[in-house]
């Protein structure tokens, strides 16, 4: 994980500092001159935060609910108003207060803006927007209520792909389909790019946070509003038309989501009630779990109330916008204050778990995800409660994958690239899963963060090159034939270079030089996804590296779901510039196997060497501990797919 965030020094200051809220509202009027324009009671309708309500199938006003413990008076003011203030009363539950204070408001109606006033027990009065807006104008301006009910949803017979045949494109709305200068891209023009999606093979997407945040240009992990889509981006209406169209395309939607820490600046939520607790307030840490690399604003997992947010949070995703997925940002500092075991924040794992759980008790097709690199199986064992067992997520991002199958194309000597660490990254696995990780050779993370993008790793200034060309998609062949769910980063079919910025679209001239490379990630994703019913193995959970030649520098491996005739398929990678005419390798069976890929086709690039790489029969005697064996002819750096 790591944002490249444009901070506001000033905000920051404040944030960090003397426990001051790090928030300048545009107030519409000061909370000393707005007239109180009544008192609301409690309300007994369901819904926190603004929740349109309805009595005879029309829209008949909207109930306020928000949660302030710590709050001597709490007012709601907007449009519907005049931004006079409403004062709105506390809940009782059995007769005890339960912290929350709410108002049914009769003129309240969807597009209204309002914010919150909270009156703290010395008297002191504070405006915010609201934690759980569902839609924001800006990350500093008003909340605006919104129907979540009046999006009329166009694919209806959608399906989440099983997770042994999801294919994973991870996308940031604001660079991927834009121009350079001027905003950000945003829902509309990421939906144009769909058609081009499907037709590369894709059926997930995973999109990088697009929660408000503060200004218009972000990673996203800089999230302040967890409910309310990027304001840049379009509006929730748009946000849920993006869903809806890679659903009539075949294609599910995964969110990331961010609960490691929230901004830290423009935050709705710091010091909400008034009483800052020497730090951020109720829904903040305000001992030494408050800090993480990104601010200390690490919210309260202990706190019922707190967990609730995030859960409700996750929940809008899977069930308002319909989202297939969820993918948890760094869990390693929501379950640590450093990312160091032994300083550990166990509240954190109640929160993994009861989501987890959740999920799987009501959407279980749906997939949940950590980015962890650190605690290996437990992340992704099931739990037998909120209190005990696993994280219960079904998968994990796996650095033992990138990072030695990285390092096995960017060295430069052959003789220091390293076959065994790259039968250990193509045989890792979680939680005796294979679906349990999930292999990529591009993420966000992979190509910033003093990184870049492989092409321009294997050879800086020079990522068109024939070396960078052959090397880069070596990697991802192995990606897209090992065990576990792939993921790309957007882009990477067209052998994008540099590394990735908020403020760098991808250049999609580079179809024009690089478009026969975009068609090899497109044969390669059809494999993986048995698109011809001819590779059922490259889905299934079953792997045999049974080849390792560390001197010639080429690996072979057996990929299986039930065994036979279009299950099981043979990969072998050379991972030398040494081109091989007569290549023996061990096949798990005899008879013919027909050459269903070939990396050196000069149809993927004119200065391939085309190297036939033809159907053989694996009439050899035993080799490698299998029964047959046969000779091939292998390409520099080139992977090739046999299968019968």
């Amino acid at each position: 994980m790591r944002d490249r965030i444009r901070w506001s020094a000033l905000l920051l200051a404040g944030l960090l500092g003397c426990g001051e809220p790090a928030l300048e509202t545009q107030q519409r009027s000061s909370p000393e001159t707005a007239q109180v324009v009544q008192q609301l009671a409690a309300s007994t309708r369901p819904g926190m935060g603004a929740s349109v309500y309805w009595v005879n199938n029309a829209i008949a006003g909207t109930t306020f609910r928000t949660w302030a413990p710590l709050a001597q008076k709490v007012w709601v003011k907007g449009d519907f108003s005049s931004w006079g203030l409403l004062e709105l009363s506390k809940e009782f539950v059995n007769g005890t207060w339960n912290g929350n204070w709410s108002g049914d408001v009769a003129a309240g109606r969807p597009g209204h803006k309002y914010k919150y006033v909270t009156r703290n027990a010395w008297g002191g009065d504070a405006e915010h927007a609201d934690p759980r807006s569902a839609w924001q104008e800006n990350s500093s301006g008003a909340s605006i209520i919104y129907n979540q009910s009046e999006y009329f949803w166009n694919s209806q017979q959608f399906s989440t792909p099983a997770f042994n045949q999801m294919v994973i494109y991870e996308m940031h709305v604001g660079t991927f389909y834009d121009s350079p200068g001027g905003g950000p891209g945003n829902w509309t023009s990421a939906i144009a790019k769909l058609d081009y999606l499907r037709d590369l093979g894709i059926n997930m997407i995973e999109v990088m946070p697009p929660y408000e945040f503060a200004g218009d240009f972000s990673w996203g992990y800089n999230a302040a509003y967890p409910f309310a889509p990027e304001s840049a981006y379009g509006s929730p209406n748009d946000m849920k038309r993006f869903v809806d169209e890679a659903h009539y395309r075949g294609i599910g939607v995964i969110f990331d989501v961010v609960h490691n820490h929230y901004g830290p600046s423009d935050l709705p939520m710091w010091c909400f009630s008034g009483d800052c607790l020497g730090s951020g307030g109720e829904y903040f840490y305000n001992d030494w779990r408050k800090n993480t690399p990104w601010g200390s604003t690490r919210p309260d997992y202990g706190r019922p109330e707190v967990r609730a947010y995030i859960r409700d949070s996750m929940m809008s995703l899977t069930n308002a916008y319909r989202a297939d997925g969820l993918r948890w940002d760094a869990t390693k500092f929501m379950r640590t204050s450093d990312g160091n075991d032994a300083n550990g924040i166990p509240d954190a794992w109640k929160v993994f778990r009861s989501i987890n759980r959740e999920i799987n008790a009501t959407q279980p097709w749906k997939i949940s995800i950590a980015e962890d690199f650190g605690a290996g199986d437990s992340i992704t064992n099931d739990s037998t409660s909120d209190d005990s067992g696993g994280g219960s997520f079904d998968a994990q991002w796996a650095g033992e994958f990138v990072h030695p199958v990285r390092q096995a194309v960017i060295e430069m000597n052959d003789s220091n690239r390293d076959m065994n660490a790259v039968k250990n990254a193509i045989t890792q696995g979680f939680s005796g899963r294979h679906t349990a990780r999930i292999i990529y050779t591009e993420s966000h993370d992979e190509v910033a963060n003093g990184h870049a993008r492989v092409p321009e790793e294997i050879w800086p200034g020079q990522a068109g090159s024939w070396a960078a060309k052959k090397r880069s998609t070596l990697a991802a062949g192995i990606a897209f034939t090992s065990p576990g769910i792939p993921l790309m980063f957007q882009g990477q079919e067209i052998l994008e270079d540099g590394y990735f910025s908020d403020g760098d679209p991808v250049d999609w001239n580079k179809l024009n030089s690089y478009g026969g490379i975009k068609t090899m990630y497109r044969d390669m994703i059809r494999l993986r996804r048995n698109w011809f019913n001819n590779t059922r193995g490259l889905r299934g959970g079953n792997v045999n590296v049974y080849h390792v030649n560390n001197t010639g520098k080429v690996i072979a491996y057996h990929r299986w779901e039930n065994g036979g005739p279009g299950d099981d398929v043979v990969i072998v990678a050379n991972f030398s510039g040494t081109w091989f005419q007569n290549y023996n390798v061990g096949f798990p069976r005899g008879g013919l196997w027909y050459a269903r890929f070939n990396s050196d086709w000069n149809g993927y690039s004119s200065d391939f060497g085309n190297t036939a790489t033809v159907d053989t029969n694996a009439n050899g005697s035993a080799k490698d501990g299998l029964p047959n064996s046969a000779n091939i002819a292998l390409g520099p750096y080139s992977l090739v797919i046999f299968s019968q």
